[in-house]
């Protein structure tokens, strides 16, 4: 073990996870990502499920962007009493 790998884990107090951890945590992650989700006969890298869950991420960060730029822009076209119901839906 290096020394700043042991350095760390003295300083932060946390125990050591384990590389099947990693693997099973790995694996679940890739279960979440439609693009890799269907690949369990092909071995997938776990550098490449981390790249993939970043690239998902920013996918489902700028859709919702869009999605609340779009809402912005009906509530703002819409008359008032349509508007305020919106506004009670969402904040439910």
């Amino acid at each position: 073990m290096s020394s700043r790998r042991s350095r760390s884990r003295q300083q932060s107090g946390t125990s050591r996870i384990t590389d099947d951890q990693i693997t099973d945590l790995v694996s679940k992650l890739q279960q979440l990502l439609p693009e890799l989700r269907n690949r369990r006969s092909d071995k997938v890298s776990a550098a490449k499920v981390l790249q993939e869950t970043c690239n998902y991420i920013r996918n489902l960060n700028t859709e919702a962007d869009d999605l609340s730029e779009r809402l912005s822009e009906l509530l703002a076209t819409t008359d008032t009493a349509q508007a305020a119901l919106i506004r009670s839906l969402l904040m439910q």
